[in-house]
């Protein structure tokens, strides 16, 4: 009997301890805190919203070196044209099918020499 109020003691104060935690975090959330209206501004008439957005920055001017860059080379081949992609590339060259045949030299045979 002893063994089972144990666990039951057990299993209550941890799900207390839980408890316990999830109050703290939920403590920030659920208090009550009032926000100061804005105050105007002495200029402003009182009228319109406004933007909190940034405004666009003016476009700079052009880079040093020049447009196109002095360095730069075309593209082989421009994907957006009709057409296959293998049709715009040159063909590969290809070694031929076999080797040609080799035609063996002549070894003059020595005089006096006998098998």
């Amino acid at each position: 009997m002893a063994d089972e109020t144990l666990l039951v003691a057990l299993l209550g104060g941890l799900h207390l301890l839980g408890f316990c935690f999830a109050a703290i975090l939920l403590a920030p959330c659920l208090r009550d805190e009032t926000v100061a209206p804005a105050r105007l501004r002495e200029d402003d008439d009182g009228g319109g919203g406004g933007n909190d957005r940034a405004q666009p920055t003016a476009p700079r001017g052009p880079r040093p070196g020049g447009i196109p860059l002095p360095d730069a080379l075309p593209a082989r081949v421009r994907l957006r044209e009709a057409g296959r992609l293998g049709a715009l590339r040159p063909r590969v060259e290809r070694r031929p099918a076999h080797a040609p045949a080799r035609v063996p030299a002549q070894v003059p045979e020595r005089a006096g020499e006998t098998n």
